[in-house]
Protein backbone atom coordinates (compact mmCIF):
# COMPACT_ATOMS: atom_id res chain seq x y z
CA UNK A 1 0.00 0.00 0.00
CA UNK A 2 1.32 3.74 -1.19
CA UNK A 3 2.98 4.90 1.93
CA UNK A 4 2.14 8.43 1.41
CA UNK A 5 -1.42 7.86 1.03
CA UNK A 6 -4.06 6.82 3.50
CA UNK A 7 -6.09 3.94 3.89
CA UNK A 8 -9.38 5.71 2.89
CA UNK A 9 -7.64 7.62 0.16
CA UNK A 10 -6.07 4.07 -1.20
CA UNK A 11 -9.40 2.16 -1.33
CA UNK A 12 -11.19 5.37 -3.06
CA UNK A 13 -8.69 5.11 -5.75
CA UNK A 14 -9.01 1.11 -5.73
CA UNK A 15 -12.49 1.52 -6.27
CA UNK A 16 -12.58 3.04 -9.63
CA UNK A 17 -9.23 1.38 -10.77
CA UNK A 18 -9.22 -2.50 -9.75
CA UNK A 19 -6.59 -2.70 -12.06
CA UNK A 20 -4.39 -0.55 -9.76
CA UNK A 21 -5.89 -2.41 -6.86
CA UNK A 22 -4.71 -6.33 -8.38
CA UNK A 23 -1.21 -4.24 -9.08
CA UNK A 24 -0.83 -3.02 -5.65
CA UNK A 25 -2.66 -5.31 -3.63
CA UNK A 26 -1.11 -8.43 -5.31
CA UNK A 27 1.45 -7.23 -6.86
CA UNK A 28 0.51 -8.96 -10.19
CA UNK A 29 -0.14 -7.32 -13.72
CA UNK A 30 -3.14 -8.67 -15.27
CA UNK A 31 -3.41 -10.43 -18.74
CA UNK A 32 -4.80 -7.85 -21.17
CA UNK A 33 -8.10 -9.66 -21.54
CA UNK A 34 -8.66 -9.48 -17.83
CA UNK A 35 -7.56 -5.87 -17.52
CA UNK A 36 -10.40 -5.17 -19.90
CA UNK A 37 -12.81 -7.00 -17.16
CA UNK A 38 -11.51 -4.76 -14.88
CA UNK A 39 -11.33 -1.80 -15.97
CA UNK A 40 -15.10 -2.63 -17.03
CA UNK A 41 -15.94 -3.51 -13.44
CA UNK A 42 -17.00 -0.23 -11.36
CA UNK A 43 -19.78 0.86 -14.15
CA UNK A 44 -21.41 -2.60 -15.32
CA UNK A 45 -23.73 -4.25 -13.38
CA UNK A 46 -23.44 -7.26 -15.06
CA UNK A 47 -20.86 -8.95 -16.59
CA UNK A 48 -20.65 -12.57 -18.45
CA UNK A 49 -17.13 -14.03 -19.18
CA UNK A 50 -17.66 -16.98 -21.96
CA UNK A 51 -14.25 -18.31 -22.12
CA UNK A 52 -11.97 -21.08 -23.35
CA UNK A 53 -10.33 -23.76 -20.93
CA UNK A 54 -8.11 -22.34 -18.15
CA UNK A 55 -7.68 -18.69 -19.50
CA UNK A 56 -8.00 -17.46 -15.61
CA UNK A 57 -11.23 -16.70 -15.33
CA UNK A 58 -11.69 -17.94 -11.37
CA UNK A 59 -8.66 -15.47 -10.61
CA UNK A 60 -10.54 -12.37 -12.19
CA UNK A 61 -13.62 -13.48 -10.22
CA UNK A 62 -11.86 -13.81 -7.07
CA UNK A 63 -10.29 -10.24 -7.99
CA UNK A 64 -13.49 -8.38 -8.40
CA UNK A 65 -15.31 -10.08 -5.56
CA UNK A 66 -12.10 -9.15 -2.76
CA UNK A 67 -12.00 -5.42 -4.78
CA UNK A 68 -15.56 -5.19 -3.91
CA UNK A 69 -15.22 -6.84 -0.29
CA UNK A 70 -12.38 -4.11 1.02
CA UNK A 71 -13.89 -0.94 -1.26
CA UNK A 72 -17.86 -1.18 -0.27
CA UNK A 73 -19.15 -0.68 2.99
CA UNK A 74 -20.62 -3.36 4.92
CA UNK A 75 -20.99 -5.03 1.15
CA UNK A 76 -22.59 -8.63 1.04
CA UNK A 77 -21.24 -10.97 -1.04
CA UNK A 78 -22.52 -14.62 -2.49
CA UNK A 79 -20.38 -17.22 -4.32
CA UNK A 80 -21.76 -20.52 -5.79
CA UNK A 81 -20.40 -22.89 -8.93
CA UNK A 82 -21.85 -25.50 -10.72
CA UNK A 83 -21.25 -28.22 -8.14
CA UNK A 84 -20.06 -27.93 -4.39
CA UNK A 85 -16.83 -30.04 -4.89
CA UNK A 86 -15.95 -27.15 -7.84
CA UNK A 87 -16.41 -24.60 -5.21
CA UNK A 88 -14.83 -26.17 -2.34
CA UNK A 89 -11.75 -27.36 -4.93
CA UNK A 90 -11.53 -24.46 -6.75
CA UNK A 91 -12.68 -20.90 -6.37
CA UNK A 92 -12.47 -21.12 -2.60
CA UNK A 93 -9.08 -22.18 -2.45
CA UNK A 94 -8.46 -19.06 -4.82
CA UNK A 95 -10.19 -16.69 -2.28
CA UNK A 96 -7.62 -18.30 0.16
CA UNK A 97 -4.83 -17.88 -1.94
CA UNK A 98 -4.97 -13.79 -3.25
CA UNK A 99 -5.79 -12.87 0.33
CA UNK A 100 -2.67 -14.37 1.83
CA UNK A 101 -0.74 -12.12 -1.07
CA UNK A 102 -1.80 -8.97 1.12
CA UNK A 103 -1.27 -8.82 4.22
CA UNK A 104 -3.46 -5.54 4.48
CA UNK A 105 -6.49 -7.31 3.57
CA UNK A 106 -5.18 -10.58 4.96
CA UNK A 107 -4.81 -8.37 8.50
CA UNK A 108 -8.50 -7.13 7.99
CA UNK A 109 -10.14 -10.37 6.63
CA UNK A 110 -10.75 -13.63 8.37
CA UNK A 111 -10.89 -16.41 5.69
CA UNK A 112 -12.56 -19.23 6.92
CA UNK A 113 -14.22 -22.76 5.43
CA UNK A 114 -17.79 -21.20 3.63
CA UNK A 115 -16.86 -17.27 5.07
CA UNK A 116 -14.70 -14.50 4.21
CA UNK A 117 -15.81 -12.01 7.46
CA UNK A 118 -14.47 -8.48 8.43
CA UNK A 119 -12.32 -8.85 11.62
CA UNK A 120 -14.51 -6.02 12.91
CA UNK A 121 -18.27 -6.84 11.73
CA UNK A 122 -18.25 -10.15 10.39
CA UNK A 123 -21.88 -10.36 11.06
CA UNK A 124 -22.21 -7.45 8.24
CA UNK A 125 -19.43 -7.72 6.04
CA UNK A 126 -19.06 -10.51 4.38
CA UNK A 127 -18.14 -13.04 1.44
CA UNK A 128 -19.92 -16.53 1.65
CA UNK A 129 -20.00 -19.87 -0.22
CA UNK A 130 -23.21 -21.42 -1.34
CA UNK A 131 -23.91 -24.29 -2.86
CA UNK A 132 -26.91 -26.06 -4.49
CA UNK A 133 -27.91 -29.70 -4.75
CA UNK A 134 -28.65 -31.03 -8.72
CA UNK A 135 -31.71 -33.22 -7.04
CA UNK A 136 -33.35 -30.02 -5.58
CA UNK A 137 -36.25 -29.09 -7.72
CA UNK A 138 -36.33 -25.63 -9.09
CA UNK A 139 -37.78 -23.80 -5.94
CA UNK A 140 -35.26 -25.24 -3.49
CA UNK A 141 -32.07 -24.76 -6.11
CA UNK A 142 -33.46 -21.09 -6.02
CA UNK A 143 -32.98 -20.28 -2.60
CA UNK A 144 -29.12 -20.53 -2.98
CA UNK A 145 -29.06 -17.23 -3.65
CA UNK A 146 -32.35 -16.01 -2.33
CA UNK A 147 -32.88 -13.14 -0.14
CA UNK A 148 -29.81 -11.71 0.84
CA UNK A 149 -30.09 -7.85 0.42
CA UNK A 150 -27.68 -5.56 1.19
CA UNK A 151 -26.81 -1.64 -0.12
CA UNK A 152 -23.92 -3.32 -1.64
CA UNK A 153 -24.33 -6.69 -2.66
CA UNK A 154 -22.32 -8.95 -5.45
CA UNK A 155 -23.28 -12.83 -6.47
CA UNK A 156 -20.63 -14.72 -8.15
CA UNK A 157 -21.06 -17.32 -10.30
CA UNK A 158 -18.46 -19.17 -11.08
CA UNK A 159 -18.27 -22.11 -14.05
CA UNK A 160 -22.39 -20.80 -14.84
CA UNK A 161 -22.20 -22.84 -18.10
CA UNK A 162 -24.25 -25.58 -16.35
CA UNK A 163 -25.52 -23.35 -13.15
CA UNK A 164 -29.47 -23.77 -13.20
CA UNK A 165 -31.29 -21.20 -14.64
CA UNK A 166 -33.30 -20.77 -11.20
CA UNK A 167 -30.25 -20.35 -9.44
CA UNK A 168 -29.19 -17.54 -11.61
CA UNK A 169 -32.72 -15.76 -11.27
CA UNK A 170 -32.70 -15.56 -7.47
CA UNK A 171 -29.61 -13.44 -8.36
CA UNK A 172 -31.17 -11.34 -10.92
CA UNK A 173 -33.43 -10.60 -8.13
CA UNK A 174 -30.95 -9.29 -5.80
CA UNK A 175 -30.23 -6.35 -8.46
CA UNK A 176 -33.79 -5.03 -7.69
CA UNK A 177 -32.95 -3.22 -4.46
CA UNK A 178 -29.80 -1.53 -2.68
CA UNK A 179 -27.29 1.26 -3.82
CA UNK A 180 -25.08 -1.01 -6.08
CA UNK A 181 -25.49 -4.35 -6.87
CA UNK A 182 -23.52 -6.51 -9.47
CA UNK A 183 -23.70 -9.74 -11.03
CA UNK A 184 -20.74 -11.60 -12.21
CA UNK A 185 -20.38 -15.16 -14.22
CA UNK A 186 -17.79 -17.29 -15.78
CA UNK A 187 -17.99 -20.14 -17.31
CA UNK A 188 -17.21 -22.57 -20.85
CA UNK A 189 -19.95 -22.59 -23.64
CA UNK A 190 -20.88 -25.85 -22.91
CA UNK A 191 -24.88 -25.54 -22.53
CA UNK A 192 -27.01 -24.26 -25.03
CA UNK A 193 -29.03 -23.50 -21.91
CA UNK A 194 -28.68 -22.03 -18.71
CA UNK A 195 -27.16 -18.67 -16.65
CA UNK A 196 -24.14 -18.39 -19.26
CA UNK A 197 -26.18 -19.23 -22.54
CA UNK A 198 -29.18 -17.03 -21.69
CA UNK A 199 -26.14 -13.78 -21.01
CA UNK A 200 -24.43 -14.31 -24.02
CA UNK A 201 -27.49 -15.07 -26.26
CA UNK A 202 -31.52 -13.20 -25.63
CA UNK A 203 -30.41 -11.41 -22.53
CA UNK A 204 -27.10 -9.84 -24.59
CA UNK A 205 -28.21 -6.40 -24.19
CA UNK A 206 -28.54 -6.32 -20.27
CA UNK A 207 -24.91 -7.87 -19.73
CA UNK A 208 -21.24 -7.29 -20.59
CA UNK A 209 -19.88 -10.07 -22.55
CA UNK A 210 -16.10 -10.92 -22.42
CA UNK A 211 -15.21 -13.61 -25.01
CA UNK A 212 -11.61 -15.26 -24.38
CA UNK A 213 -10.21 -17.96 -26.99
CA UNK A 214 -7.24 -20.08 -27.04
CA UNK A 215 -7.50 -19.78 -31.10
CA UNK A 216 -3.36 -20.00 -31.79
CA UNK A 217 -4.48 -17.48 -35.14
CA UNK A 218 -5.87 -14.86 -32.60
CA UNK A 219 -3.60 -11.99 -31.43
CA UNK A 220 -6.09 -11.15 -28.40
CA UNK A 221 -6.16 -15.20 -27.17
CA UNK A 222 -5.24 -16.01 -23.37
CA UNK A 223 -1.78 -15.83 -23.17
CA UNK A 224 -2.23 -18.98 -20.58
CA UNK A 225 -3.60 -20.91 -22.97
CA UNK A 226 -0.90 -23.13 -24.56
CA UNK A 227 -0.40 -22.91 -27.96
CA UNK A 228 0.77 -26.04 -28.44
CA UNK A 229 -1.95 -27.55 -26.66
CA UNK A 230 -4.46 -25.53 -28.75
CA UNK A 231 -2.60 -26.43 -31.73
CA UNK A 232 -2.78 -30.43 -30.91
CA UNK A 233 -6.25 -30.46 -30.14
CA UNK A 234 -7.19 -28.71 -34.04
CA UNK A 235 -5.05 -30.93 -35.32
CA UNK A 236 -6.45 -33.73 -33.82
CA UNK A 237 -10.08 -33.65 -33.75
CA UNK A 238 -10.47 -30.70 -36.14
CA UNK A 239 -11.87 -26.91 -35.93
CA UNK A 240 -15.33 -27.69 -36.17
CA UNK A 241 -15.38 -30.60 -33.62
CA UNK A 242 -17.60 -29.65 -31.19
CA UNK A 243 -14.97 -30.52 -27.86
CA UNK A 244 -12.64 -28.05 -29.90
CA UNK A 245 -15.00 -24.83 -30.31
CA UNK A 246 -15.59 -25.34 -26.43
CA UNK A 247 -12.52 -25.38 -25.14
CA UNK A 248 -10.00 -24.07 -27.89
CA UNK A 249 -12.23 -21.27 -29.12
CA UNK A 250 -14.73 -21.01 -26.31
CA UNK A 251 -17.27 -20.84 -28.79
CA UNK A 252 -20.78 -22.91 -27.94
CA UNK A 253 -21.46 -26.24 -29.50
CA UNK A 254 -23.28 -26.00 -32.68
CA UNK A 255 -26.48 -25.46 -32.54
CA UNK A 256 -28.99 -28.31 -31.11
CA UNK A 257 -30.60 -30.00 -34.09
CA UNK A 258 -33.88 -27.77 -33.52
CA UNK A 259 -32.06 -24.68 -33.74
CA UNK A 260 -32.02 -22.79 -37.59
CA UNK A 261 -28.91 -20.64 -36.41
CA UNK A 262 -25.92 -20.65 -33.74
CA UNK A 263 -25.00 -17.36 -31.38
CA UNK A 264 -21.83 -17.74 -32.80
CA UNK A 265 -22.41 -17.72 -36.66
CA UNK A 266 -24.79 -14.48 -35.90
CA UNK A 267 -22.15 -12.86 -33.96
CA UNK A 268 -19.58 -13.33 -36.40
CA UNK A 269 -22.14 -11.81 -39.25
CA UNK A 270 -22.23 -8.99 -37.08
CA UNK A 271 -18.58 -8.56 -37.05
CA UNK A 272 -18.41 -8.82 -40.79
CA UNK A 273 -17.32 -5.85 -42.94
CA UNK A 274 -19.28 -6.20 -46.25
CA UNK A 275 -17.08 -4.02 -49.03
CA UNK A 276 -19.32 -2.46 -51.28
CA UNK A 277 -18.80 -4.66 -54.64
CA UNK A 278 -19.70 -7.66 -52.40
CA UNK A 279 -23.64 -5.94 -52.37
CA UNK A 280 -24.21 -3.34 -54.89
CA UNK A 281 -25.00 -5.38 -57.48
CA UNK A 282 -28.59 -6.33 -55.55
CA UNK A 283 -31.45 -4.98 -55.41
CA UNK A 284 -32.54 -2.87 -52.41
CA UNK A 285 -35.24 -4.31 -49.87
CA UNK A 286 -37.09 -2.81 -47.17
CA UNK A 287 -39.11 -5.90 -44.69
CA UNK A 288 -41.72 -3.87 -42.98
CA UNK A 289 -43.29 -5.70 -39.36
CA UNK A 290 -46.05 -4.08 -38.65
CA UNK A 291 -46.84 -4.26 -34.65
CA UNK A 292 -49.78 -6.28 -33.55
CA UNK A 293 -49.94 -4.99 -30.24
CA UNK A 294 -48.75 -2.41 -27.80
CA UNK A 295 -45.70 -3.96 -26.62
CA UNK A 296 -44.25 -5.03 -30.04
CA UNK A 297 -42.30 -2.63 -32.26
CA UNK A 298 -42.84 -1.88 -35.82
CA UNK A 299 -39.55 -2.30 -37.43
CA UNK A 300 -38.53 -0.89 -40.87
CA UNK A 301 -35.21 -3.44 -42.06
CA UNK A 302 -33.26 -2.48 -44.88
CA UNK A 303 -30.60 -5.05 -46.92
CA UNK A 304 -29.08 -4.69 -50.05
CA UNK A 305 -27.47 -8.02 -50.82
CA UNK A 306 -25.07 -9.57 -48.27
CA UNK A 307 -25.62 -6.22 -45.81
CA UNK A 308 -27.98 -5.74 -43.98
CA UNK A 309 -28.42 -2.31 -42.88
CA UNK A 310 -29.51 -1.04 -38.79
CA UNK A 311 -33.11 -1.30 -38.89
CA UNK A 312 -35.72 1.61 -37.90
CA UNK A 313 -38.04 0.63 -34.68
CA UNK A 314 -41.24 2.45 -34.24
CA UNK A 315 -43.89 2.26 -31.40
CA UNK A 316 -47.05 3.25 -31.13
CA UNK A 317 -47.57 4.53 -34.08
CA UNK A 318 -50.77 5.19 -36.28
CA UNK A 319 -50.39 3.45 -39.70
CA UNK A 320 -50.47 6.44 -41.85
CA UNK A 321 -47.34 7.25 -39.43
CA UNK A 322 -45.58 3.85 -40.44
CA UNK A 323 -46.71 4.27 -44.17
CA UNK A 324 -44.96 7.74 -44.23
CA UNK A 325 -41.91 6.30 -42.28
CA UNK A 326 -41.28 3.98 -45.00
CA UNK A 327 -42.04 6.06 -47.69
CA UNK A 328 -39.42 8.41 -46.09
CA UNK A 329 -36.96 5.45 -45.97
CA UNK A 330 -37.43 4.02 -49.56
CA UNK A 331 -37.07 7.57 -50.83
CA UNK A 332 -33.63 7.89 -49.59
CA UNK A 333 -32.05 4.85 -49.60
CA UNK A 334 -33.77 4.31 -53.08
CA UNK A 335 -35.12 0.94 -52.11
CA UNK A 336 -36.87 -1.02 -54.98
CA UNK A 337 -39.01 -3.71 -53.11
CA UNK A 338 -40.58 -2.97 -50.14
CA UNK A 339 -42.52 -5.74 -48.12
CA UNK A 340 -45.06 -5.60 -45.15
CA UNK A 341 -46.17 -8.02 -42.99
CA UNK A 342 -49.64 -8.04 -43.41
CA UNK A 343 -50.43 -11.52 -41.30
CA UNK A 344 -54.30 -10.99 -39.70
CA UNK A 345 -53.94 -7.85 -41.85
CA UNK A 346 -51.99 -5.88 -39.37
CA UNK A 347 -50.02 -4.47 -42.06
CA UNK A 348 -53.13 -3.50 -44.26
CA UNK A 349 -53.73 -0.30 -43.22
CA UNK A 350 -49.85 0.72 -44.15
CA UNK A 351 -50.02 -1.01 -47.63
CA UNK A 352 -53.48 0.93 -48.53
CA UNK A 353 -51.80 4.22 -47.56
CA UNK A 354 -48.65 3.11 -49.81
CA UNK A 355 -50.92 2.53 -52.49
CA UNK A 356 -52.82 5.78 -52.01
CA UNK A 357 -49.55 7.99 -52.59
CA UNK A 358 -48.45 5.86 -55.70
CA UNK A 359 -45.98 3.24 -54.01
CA UNK A 360 -46.47 -0.68 -54.91
CA UNK A 361 -45.56 -2.15 -51.59
CA UNK A 362 -45.54 -6.23 -51.87
CA UNK A 363 -48.01 -7.62 -48.63
CA UNK A 364 -46.63 -10.79 -47.05
CA UNK A 365 -48.86 -13.50 -44.88
CA UNK A 366 -46.27 -15.21 -43.25
CA UNK A 367 -49.10 -18.20 -43.06
CA UNK A 368 -49.63 -18.09 -46.41
CA UNK A 369 -48.75 -20.84 -48.68
CA UNK A 370 -44.45 -21.91 -49.57
CA UNK A 371 -43.13 -21.16 -52.81
CA UNK A 372 -41.05 -23.68 -52.30
CA UNK A 373 -43.69 -26.99 -51.12
CA UNK A 374 -41.11 -28.22 -48.65
CA UNK A 375 -41.77 -25.22 -46.15
CA UNK A 376 -45.35 -25.31 -44.36
CA UNK A 377 -45.90 -21.79 -44.83
CA UNK A 378 -43.98 -18.32 -46.10
CA UNK A 379 -42.54 -17.49 -42.73
CA UNK A 380 -40.41 -20.83 -42.52
CA UNK A 381 -39.47 -20.07 -46.08
CA UNK A 382 -38.13 -17.08 -45.10
CA UNK A 383 -36.75 -17.75 -42.21
CA UNK A 384 -34.74 -20.77 -43.73
CA UNK A 385 -33.06 -18.32 -46.24
CA UNK A 386 -32.55 -15.53 -43.86
CA UNK A 387 -30.37 -17.95 -41.78
CA UNK A 388 -29.16 -19.61 -45.13
CA UNK A 389 -27.95 -15.95 -46.07
CA UNK A 390 -25.98 -15.59 -42.44
CA UNK A 391 -23.62 -18.41 -42.64
CA UNK A 392 -22.95 -18.17 -46.19
CA UNK A 393 -21.40 -14.54 -45.94
CA UNK A 394 -24.55 -11.63 -45.02
CA UNK A 395 -23.39 -9.19 -42.62
CA UNK A 396 -25.49 -8.38 -39.54
CA UNK A 397 -25.75 -4.77 -37.62
CA UNK A 398 -24.37 -4.65 -34.11
CA UNK A 399 -27.73 -5.46 -32.37
CA UNK A 400 -27.77 -7.44 -29.27
CA UNK A 401 -31.15 -7.69 -28.79
CA UNK A 402 -30.94 -9.31 -32.54
CA UNK A 403 -28.94 -12.57 -31.04
CA UNK A 404 -31.84 -13.74 -28.99
CA UNK A 405 -34.35 -13.53 -31.35
CA UNK A 406 -32.73 -14.70 -34.33
CA UNK A 407 -30.58 -17.88 -31.98
CA UNK A 408 -34.38 -18.68 -30.14
CA UNK A 409 -36.79 -20.04 -32.68
CA UNK A 410 -36.60 -23.67 -33.38
CA UNK A 411 -38.08 -25.57 -36.01
CA UNK A 412 -40.13 -29.35 -36.43
CA UNK A 413 -41.41 -31.73 -39.20
CA UNK A 414 -44.98 -31.67 -39.58
CA UNK A 415 -46.26 -34.58 -42.40
CA UNK A 416 -42.33 -34.01 -44.01
CA UNK A 417 -42.82 -29.78 -44.65
CA UNK A 418 -40.16 -28.13 -42.75
CA UNK A 419 -42.19 -25.92 -39.62
CA UNK A 420 -40.73 -22.72 -37.82
CA UNK A 421 -42.11 -22.47 -34.26
CA UNK A 422 -45.47 -20.66 -33.44
CA UNK A 423 -44.33 -16.13 -33.22
CA UNK A 424 -46.24 -17.01 -29.54
CA UNK A 425 -44.46 -19.45 -27.69
CA UNK A 426 -41.57 -17.56 -29.14
CA UNK A 427 -42.47 -14.62 -27.50
CA UNK A 428 -43.17 -16.67 -24.40
CA UNK A 429 -39.89 -18.13 -24.35
CA UNK A 430 -37.54 -15.14 -25.57
CA UNK A 431 -39.52 -12.60 -23.22
CA UNK A 432 -40.80 -10.41 -26.54
CA UNK A 433 -41.72 -10.56 -29.75
CA UNK A 434 -39.10 -11.33 -32.53
CA UNK A 435 -40.07 -8.20 -34.54
CA UNK A 436 -36.31 -7.79 -35.73
CA UNK A 437 -35.97 -11.03 -36.78
CA UNK A 438 -39.60 -10.76 -38.75
CA UNK A 439 -39.06 -7.78 -40.39
CA UNK A 440 -35.71 -8.66 -41.33
CA UNK A 441 -37.12 -12.16 -42.95
CA UNK A 442 -39.57 -10.39 -45.13
CA UNK A 443 -36.38 -9.51 -46.85
CA UNK A 444 -36.07 -12.74 -48.37
CA UNK A 445 -39.45 -13.20 -49.47
CA UNK A 446 -38.25 -13.43 -52.85
CA UNK A 447 -35.17 -14.81 -54.42
CA UNK A 448 -32.59 -11.99 -54.46
CA UNK A 449 -32.22 -9.97 -57.79
CA UNK A 450 -29.85 -7.82 -59.83
CA UNK A 451 -30.59 -3.86 -59.27
CA UNK A 452 -32.43 -2.55 -62.01
CA UNK A 453 -29.86 0.43 -61.88
CA UNK A 454 -26.96 0.43 -63.76
CA UNK A 455 -28.12 -3.77 -65.10
CA UNK A 456 -24.84 -4.14 -66.99
CA UNK A 457 -22.31 -3.41 -64.25
CA UNK A 458 -24.36 -5.42 -61.96
CA UNK A 459 -24.20 -8.25 -64.18
CA UNK A 460 -20.13 -8.08 -63.96
CA UNK A 461 -19.75 -7.92 -60.99
CA UNK A 462 -22.09 -10.92 -59.85
CA UNK A 463 -20.43 -13.35 -62.56
CA UNK A 464 -16.93 -11.68 -61.48
CA UNK A 465 -18.07 -12.76 -57.83
CA UNK A 466 -19.21 -16.45 -59.01
CA UNK A 467 -22.04 -17.81 -57.10
CA UNK A 468 -22.03 -18.19 -53.51
CA UNK A 469 -22.68 -22.29 -51.81
CA UNK A 470 -24.92 -22.85 -49.41
CA UNK A 471 -23.59 -23.43 -46.20
CA UNK A 472 -26.82 -25.41 -44.23
CA UNK A 473 -29.88 -27.44 -45.88
CA UNK A 474 -32.82 -27.89 -43.22
CA UNK A 475 -33.18 -31.21 -45.09
CA UNK A 476 -30.54 -32.63 -45.30
CA UNK A 477 -30.79 -36.73 -43.46
CA UNK A 478 -27.49 -36.23 -41.84
CA UNK A 479 -28.66 -33.35 -39.34
CA UNK A 480 -31.17 -35.99 -38.09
Amino acid sequence: MAKRLSDTQVLARWRYDPVAFVREAFGVEPDLWQADVLRAFPAEQCIAMKAAKGPGKTTVEVWMALNFLVTRPYPKILVTSITGDNLDDNIWPEFAKWMHRCKWISDRYEWKKTRIVSRENPAEWFISARTWSKNADKSEQAQTLAGAHADYMMFVLDESGGIPDSVAVAAEAGLSTGIECKIVQAGNPTHLEGPLWRACNQDRAKWFIVEITGDPDDLKRSPRISVEWAKSQIEKYGKDNPWVLVNVFGKFPPASLNSLVGIDEVLLAMKRHMPEENFRWSQKRLGVDVARFGDDRTVIFARQGLRALPPVELRGQRTTDIAARVIKEKLEWGSEMEFVDDTGHWGHGVIDNMLAAGYSPLGIQFHGQAIDPRYRNRRAEMWVGMTEWIKRGGSLPNIPELVGELTTPTYTFVNGKFQLEDKDQIKTRLGRSPDLADALALTFCLPDAPTQIDDIRSRIIREQQGPMAHEWDPFDESRL
